[in-house]
């Protein structure tokens, strides 16, 4: 999962980042309304967590220009400013939740967690595609009942794959999704690929009535295998 951290704060952005990233998130970051901007208009999040006060500008003008887009980014707003016309006006702007400072790293995972559980799986705690079944929270695979044990890329790959079911995900889309800003260092995408025929592996080792599909020069697909 993909979030966008705005803050101007540099000791909190880098707390939240390091925190983030220990629960294992692909984490980007912006320091300024119009780095922030940059980022919304260029690339898709699963959530952006959003502070009100940035230099150059305001945070409810970056939701309102991310809202104007139709993007589908689930937004907490992270402010210190816990006025209520700020929190009725971000929330009437689009935002998913609204966390004043200071808060406890653990409750803003909570929050991050709820909001992308409500955004990409209408509520649902659990993912099913034929005899495939997915644990968002608990980030657990079973195939015909029985756990498989995926690493971190695989698992966000296979989540991935699966929001994505019914349309082609190009290589360059996956590598921005599951590794962000990170898919620079890599001059071509083979570690997409080692990471896929892992995954396929594994679904084929546990008869997974899925399959990942290569579209030539396009890039994967999620499949049943009784359309194969």
């Amino acid at each position: 999962m993909k979030i966008l951290v705005i803050e101007d704060e540099p000791e909190m952005l880098a707390l939240i980042k390091q925190f983030l990233e220990s629960e294992n998130y692909v984490v980007e970051e912006a320091c300024c309304f119009d780095s922030g901007m940059d980022k919304i208009v260029s690339y898709d999040y699963d959530c952006i967590l959003l502070d009100i006060m940035l230099p150059n500008g305001n945070g409810l003008d970056l939701l309102q220009k991310l809202k104007s887009l139709e993007k589908a980014d689930s937004v907490i707003i992270i402010s210190a400013k816990d006025s209520l016309d700020d929190k009725v006006r971000g929330l009437d702007l689009g935002a998913d939740d609204y966390l004043a400072k200071p808060f406890h790293l653990a409750e803003l995972n909570a929050r991050i967690k709820s909001v992308i559980r409500r955004k990409k799986s209408d509520g649902r705690k659990m993912l099913e595609f034929l005899n495939v079944k997915i644990n968002l929270e608990e980030r657990l695979v079973l195939i015909n009942e029985q756990p498989v044990e995926l690493n971190r890329k695989e698992f966000d790959i296979l989540i991935f794959l699966l929001m994505n079911k019914n349309r082609i995900a190009s290589k360059s889309a996956i590598a921005e999704n599951i590794w962000g800003d990170y898919m620079d260092q890599s001059d071509d995408f083979d570690f997409i690929y080692s990471q896929i025929k892992n995954l396929r592996k594994k679904l084929r080792d546990f008869d997974a009535k899925i399959d990942i599909g290569s579209v030539y020069g396009m890039g994967y697909k999620l499949i049943s295998k009784n359309n194969t």
